[in-house]
């Protein structure tokens, strides 16, 4: 009933947003971390499923046609992170309504959700945003290199790292890498655990976190620094610390949503 409520008010008028400050991440990450020792079962989930996921990345981008794309690969698989934190969302919202005996299986229980269609339209969004990340760091390797094709890594190695063309290419993908990463970011920083919490839409979801995320630029760009770091630290233990970051993500970011948007003032409208 409550769900429904808040899906007539969004109807009617633009979600509500706030201001958040450098006191609101770092709350988030603490009441995030709080919720990850309670759902300490997670690593089991998440160690398995996303280490395998890196490994197979890595495999897949380390032969020989496709090593161009390791480093895309890689990086963009952060792209994708929303959506695999869906059910840590899950988790910390039903500890924050005072379930019992939640546990760390009712991370599958998001399939449950009125929204879940919505949760599907704006996963398949953030997967193409994937997939022309992928493109557009082949154009930039083909103009740099004419694709040219290595034939092990290490010579992959030296044409990224000891050439001018393969410094062009690092600083050039950076900066490609940086708009593709804000605006996935801008996207779904609010609008995935919105469609967890409460019964809107896709594009209702998508534009409150949009709102709130330029509202709210500098805190954002810390965030998605802290996120980058978090995630470059997880994966280099071949991705196993992925099992730790990840949740402990997840987590964090319901956390900032919870002061991204205003959900007293959806609830009482």
């Amino acid at each position: 009933m409550a769900a429904k409520t808040i899906a007539r008010s969004a109807s009617r008028e633009e979600i509500p947003v706030r201001e958040i400050g450098m006191e609101d991440l770092s709350i988030s990450l603490r009441q995030g971390l709080d919720d990850f020792l309670t759902f300490r079962g997670d690593i089991v989930f998440a160690g398995i499923v996303y280490t395998v996921i890196g490994l197979a990345a890595v495999v897949m981008t380390t032969s020989m046609p496709l090593m161009p794309f390791f480093f895309p690969v890689v990086a963009g698989v952060g792209l994708l992170g929303p959506v695999a934190a869906v059910g840590f969302y899950e988790l910390a919202r039903r500890k924050e309504a005072g379930e019992q005996n939640v546990h760390w299986f009712n991370f599958l229980d998001v399939r449950k959700r009125p929204s879940v269609d919505d949760m599907g339209i704006v996963a398949g969004l953030l997967l193409l945003i994937f997939f022309v990340w992928l493109i557009a760091a082949g154009a930039l390797y083909a103009a740099l290199f004419n694709w040219a094709t290595p034939t092990s890594i290490p010579q992959f190695l030296a044409m990224v790292f000891l050439t001018p063309q393969g410094w062009a290419l690092i600083i050039g993908g950076a900066i490609i890498g940086a708009i593709f990463g804000w605006v996935v970011l801008a996207l779904s920083v609010a609008s995935m655990p919105m469609l967890v919490d409460c019964d809107v839409s896709a594009s209702q979801a998508v534009s409150a976190s949009w709102r709130a995320a330029h509202r709210n630029k500098g805190a954002m760009i810390r965030w998605g620094l802290i996120v980058l770091g978090l995630l470059i630290l997880g994966s280099i233990p071949l991705f196993v610390g992925l099992a730790f970051v990840l949740p402990w993500l997840g987590y964090s970011t319901w956390h900032l949503y919870t002061r991204l948007v205003d959900r007293i003032a959806l609830r009482t409208r």
